[in-house]
């Protein structure tokens, strides 16, 4: 078990692939729900070495070297054929979280031309996690739930 804090905050969380397995994870911050992400990922303090401990790593900008890729954001029609271009990149296996409103259903932009209805619409989504936007931890709690998923 391990114990993360984010601000005053105290989150427990049971992962044990950092032992038995390491995730490398892509964040695709497409819009607002990508700066909780990088809270999660990148923040200062206890939660990056947390997330080292738990095997997870987040990898800048290199989708050969990431299994896990993070869909933040809204997803407009435009920016579609990148993120399907960065998912054929990944090496198998590969897994999507899903992270906010926008990302999961289009969020209050879901009614627009432009906007993808949903990345599962497109991509296999492992885990969806709802917000808008989400706090960081729920990250977290949705890397749980793919490590449960995975190890199943």
């Amino acid at each position: 078990m391990t114990a993360v804090t984010f601000g005053n905050r105290l989150t427990e969380l049971r992962l044990d692939w950092g032992t038995t397995y390491h995730v490398t994870v892509l964040d695709l911050g497409l819009a607002c729900c990508g700066v909780e992400v990088m809270a999660a990922l990148e923040g200062r303090g206890n939660g990056v070495d947390e997330l080292a401990a738990l095997g997870v790593t987040p990898v800048h900008g290199a989708p050969e070297q990431a299994h896990v890729l993070i869909v933040s954001g809204t997803v407009t029609d435009v920016m579609l054929p990148a993120v399907l271009a960065t998912y054929a990149e990944l090496p198998e296996p590969r897994y999507v979280l899903s992270v906010g409103a926008c990302s999961n259903t289009g969020g209050p932009y879901w009614d627009s031309y432009c906007v993808t209805k949903g990345i599962d619409q497109v991509l296999p989504v492992h885990v969806a996690i709802p917000g808008c936007p989400p706090r960081p931890e729920a990250l977290l709690e949705g890397l749980v739930a793919l490590h449960k998923l995975v190890t199943a």
